[in-house]
C-alpha cells in the first residue's frame, strides 16, 4: 500500500476534477445563474488504519473508510474494498471536509486590491437585491490555500456595511472558470444582515440614516414591512389571475402583475424560508432584538455570526435552533466586541440543542479552522468543559452543514453522503497538523506530496511553487 497517490495518478485525478467542474458550463439552466457543478469522475478508494472522526460524534481507531462513485460507502474495521485503490492511513486522522459558513473569498480576494473590493454595495442601508455570487472571482488564490487547509465547502457572503447586504452563495471549493461551476447544487442562498456599529458608522458618517442602533432596527422593520406589502400585492395578483383563468367568459383585460422589486423579492424569500438568514451580530442584547424581529416578520435565523457575547444567551439560541458561528478568540478590536470570553464556543455548544460553529471571516483564518477549533477546545478544558476531538470536529463539519441546510449531503462521514474527506498527517487539532489529501466528491482535490499536480489559479501562473517536505 502506498503512503501517497502517485504523481501520475494524481495528475489524472486533477484533470478529471477540472473536467467535472467545468464540463457543465454550457448546459441548459433551469433558472438564471443555476448551478452547473458536476461531480468529478472518481475512482474507488479505501483509506486503511486511520483514526476516524465521523463528524457526528463518533471516533473509530485503526479504522477504514471506503469511497466509491463520489460517495461514502462505509467506515469500520477491515472493510471489504472490492478492488478499490488502497491508501495506507495508519498513524493519520480522517475527518469530513471542513465547511466555512462565513467567507469573503472571491468577493474580497487576495491580493487585496481596490479593484477587487466587491463585497459591500454601500449605496443604501438595504441592498437585499444584490447577490455576492455575481462578484465571485473563481481565480482567487485564497480558494486554493483554503483547500490546503481542508476546506471543501464555503459560504461566500456580502460584507457588513449595510443593514441588509444581499444574498450569499454556497460553493464547492473546486477549480472553475465560472462561479456557477462551483455553486453547491440545491443549497439555499444566505441573506446577510448586520447589527450594531458597522451600518450606523457607514451611514452616520455620511449624515444619513441609520445613525444609531434605534435607526438600525427601524431600518430592518421598514424593509420587512415593505416586503409584507409587496407579498400581499403579489398574492392579490395571483388570486385575481386565477379567477380570470377560471372564468368561462373572460371580460376585460387580464390582471397586471406588480412591478418586480429585486430587493423585496429577497426579503419575501427569506420570510418564506427559501433563503437562509445569517446575521453579523456581536452583542447579546442585539441578538435578542433580532430574534424578536424574526418573530415579528416570520423568518428564521440560521446563525448569528461573530457573536462575541453569544454565551450570555446560549440557552435562548439553543431553544430557537439558532447556531452561533464564532471565533475562538477575536474580541476587543472595537467596543461592541469588547465583552468576549475564551469559553464562548464551549458555552454555546450546549447539550440541549446548542449549535456552535468555528468560522473564519478571514482569508487567512480559513486556512487553519482546525487550529482555531483547537484553541477553543483548550480553553474549554481549562474551564472544566470537556470537548473531545470527536465532539469538537462538529464545529467545523456537521454544525456548519446544518446552518447552511446541506446536512443531508455533507458534514459527516455517513453512507450515501458526498465523499468530502480530509486525511490529516496527525490529529487535526495539533498545531503541527497538515492535510495530506483532500477529497471532494471522492476525487483527490489536493495532495500535499504532489503540489505540482494541483490545479492553480491563472493569477499565479509563472509563480514558483514552494517545496513541501513529506
Amino acid at each position: 500500500m502506498d503512503r501517497h497517490l502517485s504523481s501520475r495518478r494524481r495528475t489524472l485525478s486533477c484533470a478529471l476534477a477540472i473536467l467535472g467542474a467545468l464540463g457543465a458550463a454550457g448546459a441548459a439552466q433551469a433558472e438564471p445563474w443555476a448551478s452547473t457543478y458536476q461531480s468529478p469522475t472518481a475512482e474507488a478508494v479505501v483509506l486503511r488504519g486511520a483514526t476516524i472522526l465521523d463528524g457526528a460524534g463518533a471516533r473509530l481507531d485503526e479504522a477504514d473508510l471506503l469511497l466509491r462513485d463520489g460517495r461514502i460507502v462505509a467506515l469500520g474495521k477491515q472493510l471489504e474494498a472490492g478492488g478499490a485503490r488502497e491508501i495506507d492511513a495508519r498513524g493519520r486522522w480522517i475527518t469530513p471536509g471542513l465547511i466555512d459558513v462565513h467567507s469573503h473569498l472571491g468577493v474580497y480576494p487576495s491580493p487585496s486590491l481596490v479593484a477587487h473590493q466587491d463585497g459591500n454595495e454601500m449605496i443604501d442601508p438595504v441592498t437585499a437585491g444584490v447577490w455576492a455570487e455575481h462578484a465571485v472571482w473563481p481565480q482567487d488564490p485564497g480558494l486554493q490555500t483554503a483547500l490546503e487547509g481542508g476546506v471543501t465547502t464555503l459560504q461566500v457572503l456580502p460584507g457588513s456595511g449595510n443593514l441588509i447586504g444581499g444574498r450569499g452563495v454556497v460553493l464547492r471549493n473546486v477549480p472553475a472558470t465560472t462561479y456557477q461551476a462551483m455553486k453547491f447544487p440545491g443549497a439555499k442562498q444566505g441573506l446577510k444582515m448586520a447589527c450594531g456599529e458597522n451600518p450606523k458608522r457607514v451611514y452616520g458618517s455620511k449624515g444619513q440614516a441609520p445613525m444609531t442602533r434605534m435607526g438600525n432596527v427601524a431600518g430592518y422593520r421598514q424593509a420587512f414591512a415593505d416586503a409584507v406589502a409587496y407579498r400581499q400585492q403579489w398574492d392579490a395578483y395571483r388570486s385575481a389571475q386565477a379567477e380570470y383563468d377560471k372564468a368561462k367568459k373572460k371580460s376585460g383585460a387580464s390582471p397586471q402583475p406588480p412591478k418586480r422589486d429585486l430587493r423585496l423579492d429577497t426579503l419575501v424569500a427569506a420570510m418564506a424560508g427559501e433563503v437562509n438568514v445569517h446575521i453579523h451580530c456581536y452583542r447579546s442584547d442585539e441578538m435578542a432584538v433580532m430574534l424578536d424581529l424574526a418573530e415579528e416578520y416570520g423568518f428564521r435565523i440560521a446563525a448569528f455570526h461573530h457573536g462575541v457575547e453569544a454565551y450570555k444567551l446560549a440557552g435562548r439560541l439553543a431553544k430557537a435552533g439558532v447556531c452561533g458561528a464564532l471565533w475562538a478568540d477575536w474580541w476587543s478590536f472595537k467596543l461592541e466586541a469588547y465583552d468576549g470570553i475564551w469559553e464562548n464556543l464551549a458555552l454555546v455548544d450546549r447539550p440541549d440543542g446548542g449549535c456552535a460553529i468555528v468560522h473564519s471571516d478571514s482569508s487567512e483564518g480559513i486556512q487553519r479552522l482546525n487550529q482555531e477549533a483547537a484553541k477553543a477546545m483548550a480553553h474549554a478544558e481549562r474551564a472544566g468543559l470537556s470537548e473531545p476531538p470527536e465532539h469538537a470536529i462538529r464545529w467545523l463539519t456537521l454544525n456548519p452543514a446544518r446552518a447552511l441546510g446541506i446536512v443531508e449531503q455533507v458534514g459527516s462521514l455517513a453512507a450515501g453522503k458526498r465523499a468530502d474527506v480530509v486525511l490529516w498527517n496527525r490529529s487535526p487539532f495539533s498545531v503541527y497538523a497538515r492535510a495530506d489529501l483532500v477529497f471532494i466528491d471522492g476525487a483527490v482535490a489536493y495532495d500535499r506530496a504532489h503540489p505540482d499536480a494541483t490545479p492553480r489559479s491563472d493569477f499565479l501562473l509563472g509563480q514558483p511553487i514552494a517545496e513541501v517536505s513529506p
